[in-house]
């Protein structure tokens, strides 16, 4: 039975409360297509595709594409953006940690800031391994937040930390097994390349950063219960009144989407 997750809450406003952009997205596309020298056939996995934003691209291009995900909302999300399910597009509602696909199945695996949230991430790395085709590329990806959203994440969470602390003793936390992915697959004999795929330019208002974690759109906003998170984000709006001086101030910074590329041997 696959768990309900707090992205099933989020889905309808997922995309909004992110900082990777269709365009952006377009031109990271074109950037994966060369790094793996991609053909028409060249097919596609990503486990934890959500609402479709990393391989959109690549359905509409018509190359083979599968996701899964944990989440149905999110693929709910992904499914409203075509206009009917094409052929080469195949989504599956399941644990994305768990790929139920046969040997060598797939010529690139991509995965976005996902694997650290994995609690056995070697049985996950061996699942990647087990699908890839030998050739195949694994790239283990993710955007890197803007400074300025992400010193705006650490004052939300200095005043969460306050509050989290008194619920604590409420939560079971998650075990997660730690391994490092570039000595695991350096271990079968990949070889590997760091590479940024794109930099861009990301701007909000703190108006519109406070009301993205209002909505409770990113993780750390479900640290603490319904009861305490709204006494959290009312001493939170009067930090940012005081430290940004306006709620219409303007935080500009890069965003960078980064991928770690393996190529099986």
């Amino acid at each position: 039975m696959v768990k309900s997750t707090y992205y099933d809450n989020i889905a309808h406003l997922y995309d909004q409360t992110r900082w990777l952009t269709e365009s952006v997205a377009q031109e990271v596309a074109d950037f994966i297509l060369e790094l793996v020298d991609a053909t028409p056939e060249t097919s596609f996995l990503e486990p934890g595709i959500g609402t479709g934003l990393n391989v959109l691209p690549f359905i509409r291009r018509g190359y083979p594409v599968t996701g899964i995900d944990v989440s149905e909302a999110m693929l709910d999300q992904l499914r409203k953006k075509l206009d009917k399910i094409p052929q080469n597009l195949n989504l599956i509602h399941a644990d994305a940690s768990q790929l139920p696909f046969t040997d060598k199945s797939f010529d690139v695996v991509l995965t976005v800031h996902m694997v650290h949230g994995i609690s056995n991430k070697k049985m996950f790395l061996d699942e990647i391994h087990r699908v890839l085709k030998p050739q195949g590329f694994y790239l283990n990806a993710q955007w890197i937040t803007p400074p300025a959203r992400m010193e705006f994440e650490r004052y939300l969470r200095a005043i969460l930390a306050k509050y989290e602390a008194k619920e604590a003793s409420k939560r079971v936390n998650k075990v997660i097994e730690e391994i490092n992915v570039e000595d695991y697959f350096y271990s079968k004999g990949y070889r590997s390349k760091y590479v940024i795929a794109k930099e861009w330019t990301v701007s909000n208002t703190v108006e519109e950063l406070l009301s993205f974690s209002k909505s409770r759109a990113y993780g750390l906003c479900w640290l603490v219960s319904d009861e305490i998170f709204p006494h959290v984000m009312s001493e939170f709006e009067e930090f940012c009144v005081e430290h940004y001086g306006s709620l219409e101030t303007e935080l500009s910074s890069q965003a960078k989407f980064e991928i770690w590329a393996y190529r099986a041997s």
